[in-house]
């Protein structure tokens, strides 16, 4: 999966806030991401992520 830092991911499941779209910080063995809506910061490993996305959003793309 090609996901870089700066990407917007959607995911399948929404996070607690109500938001189910998140910022991608930092990539690599962890993923660090951010939620769009209160700003909550997450370190996740990478397959629960990859597992988890819905659709990657580059940005200029939207």
């Amino acid at each position: 999966m090609d996901i870089a830092v700066g990407d917007t991911i959607l995911t399948r499941k929404q996070h607690p806030c109500g938001a189910a779209s998140f910022e991608v910080l930092r990539v690599g063995m962890d993923f660090k991401i951010r939620c769009t809506g209160c700003g909550r910061e997450v370190m996740l490993p990478r397959a629960k992520i990859e597992k988890n996305v819905k659709k990657v959003i580059k940005p200029g793309q939207e």
